[in-house]
């Protein structure tokens, strides 16, 4: 005899998460007994009252949740959870599209499932009102200011930070710079930010994707000064040098490095701003 049993569990988080499993419990074949299959087939043979029906479900789940959910499985499914990041080298409208692409080659995502976007990261504070600007005339929430770099913030499968640290590391040149060295200081510095920073359980992933284009990783402490000449990315703990998505005006926006991207990736900024993943940020824009 042979049961099936379903198992939903739901996560509350702030991207809420559902595991399901539908494992199958074996129970023994005629000649081999076990202690769990034992109570089964006994409770089996118990009348067919509610009561007897109901202890059997009751058993089986329980049997199920001690047998069927390892370790294995526990890991497998934390190996895909929503992970937000951060990558930033030099001027953020190119590295955004290159992200773009990467999204749509690894994750084979669709134009409305792309999270890359343009910002800003490691700086110290923000503003009164918690915003960080672009420059602008009026001085509000200046990001320079700030301490904060220019970055391209994205949410991923947490299996899949390997493969995103590799495509970040392959828009450094052969010498380890960026590729716009005209852009200079701290705004344009090489960062990158995970959730824990160097204490994150792909870390090491990164640093080997580091390691391959022969840059080195130090952790980063907040307003860091520029990395150029230096081949080097601070590490940065999300959690305490969060991304602050910059301007309408900044997302899908062609660059000064390659030729224009075309109306159809420009484009994408308004149906990201119509379904709610380009946020409106309080700052100076130019719409």
């Amino acid at each position: 005899m042979k049961y099936l049993l379903s198992v939903s569990l739901l996560l509350c988080s702030s991207s809420p998460l559902v595991w399901s499993f539908t494992p199958t419990t074996f129970i023994s074949t005629r000649g081999r007994t076990s202690s769990s299959s034992s109570s089964l087939e006994a409770t089996s043979n118990e009348s067919s009252s509610p009561t007897s029906r109901r202890n059997l479900l009751q058993n089986t789940a329980a049997a199920a949740l001690g047998i069927l959910i390892s370790p294995q499985l526990a890991s497998a499914s934390a190996d895909d959870k929503p992970t937000n990041v951060y990558f930033g080298v030099g001027c953020f409208w190119h590295i955004q599209h290159e992200f773009v692409v990467a999204e749509r080659k690894l994750l084979n995502r669709k134009d409305n499932e792309l999270t890359s976007l343009t910002g800003y990261a490691g700086g110290k504070k923000t503003d009164k009102e918690g915003r960080v600007c672009y420059h602008n005339f009026q001085s509000v929430a200046d990001y320079g200011k700030l301490g904060h770099g220019e970055v391209v913030g994205m949410n991923i499968p947490e299996a899949s930070i390997g493969d995103f640290a590799k495509e970040y590391f392959s828009l450094f040149t052969e010498k380890g710079e960026r590729v716009d060295p005209m852009d200079r200081g701290g705004e344009y510095r090489s960062l990158l930010g995970l959730p824990g920073g160097m204490n994150h359980p792909s870390y090491p992933l990164v640093e080997a994707a580091a390691k391959a284009k022969g840059m080195s990783l130090v952790k980063g402490e907040g307003n860091d000064p520029d990395t150029l000449g230096k081949k080097m990315v601070y590490v940065m703990d999300s959690n305490a040098y969060p991304f602050y998505q910059a301007e309408v005006y900044h997302q899908f926006h062609n660059d000064f490095q390659s030729p224009a991207y075309g109306k159809a990736y420009n484009g994408l900024v308004d149906a990201a701003v119509d379904d709610g993943r380009v946020k409106i940020t309080g700052c100076p824009d130019r719409i």
